[in-house]
């Protein structure tokens, strides 16, 4: 097991209010996963400014992408991984880094999206990933149909797990990394363990060394 770096995620703005407030309660994160675009009552879009700034106190930045709904048939995970790879190279976002597909537990999801988004990936400067949950809904399931059916779903999706939840803690506290895993060959690189945290707009993650790097 690599090295693992604590961080969390927000769908508000990373501005300097919320590092305070993250930073005061919890600690001064690694990285912070951010939302690619606004969606209306979803999530506030990154921007440049914010991505300055973060970078300016030493915080990576997780990139998630969660302008859809529709996870069924091959086409559409292909648009949407256009999308977000439109909206990364607007953000100016380095090659290599994972682009992270935000799958609710609530989203109905075949194993033809999920092809859809890592070839599109694949083919581009991006790295595919996948937030979801692996005990409700149906990831499970369409995930491992993927992995049978494409070597490239196999071996290249990195996952970012939802599940188990073990509470929101600081950053001296952090559980051991023990995130749920697809019924089938996967690469859980990520864990977000702490949801809805009571003092401040954001959850907590954990994630292994090698996906740290592999972030902007």
């Amino acid at each position: 097991m690599s090295p693992l770096n604590w961080g969390v995620d927000s769908a508000a703005i990373a501005d300097e209010e919320l590092l305070s407030c993250v930073k005061n309660n919890y600690g001064m994160p690694d990285f912070w996963g951010r939302y690619l675009s606004t969606v209306p009552g979803a999530s506030e879009g990154l921007t440049t400014n914010e991505i300055n700034f973060l970078k300016s106190n030493g915080i990576k930045i997780m990139p998630i992408y969660n302008n859809f709904r529709n996870t069924v048939g091959k086409q559409q995970g292909i648009v949407a991984a256009r999308n977000a790879i439109y909206r990364a190279k607007r953000l100016g976002i380095k090659d290599g880094t994972v682009l992270f597909a935000n799958i609710e537990r609530f989203f109905e999801v075949d194993a033809n999206w999920l092809i859809g988004w890592v070839e599109t990936m694949f083919s581009s400067t991006y790295r595919p990933g996948y937030y979801h949950d692996p005990v409700q809904g149906n990831f499970n399931e369409a995930y491992c149909q993927a992995v049978a059916q494409s070597e490239l779903v196999k071996n290249q999706s990195i996952l970012w797990s939802a599940e188990p939840q073990t509470g929101v803690s600081s950053k001296t506290k952090i559980p051991r990394f023990r995130p749920q895993k697809p019924d089938c060959y996967a690469t859980v690189w990520a864990w977000q363990y702490g949801r809805n945290s009571t003092e401040c707009p954001i959850d907590t993650v954990l994630a292994d060394q090698k996906l740290y790097n592999l972030m902007y």
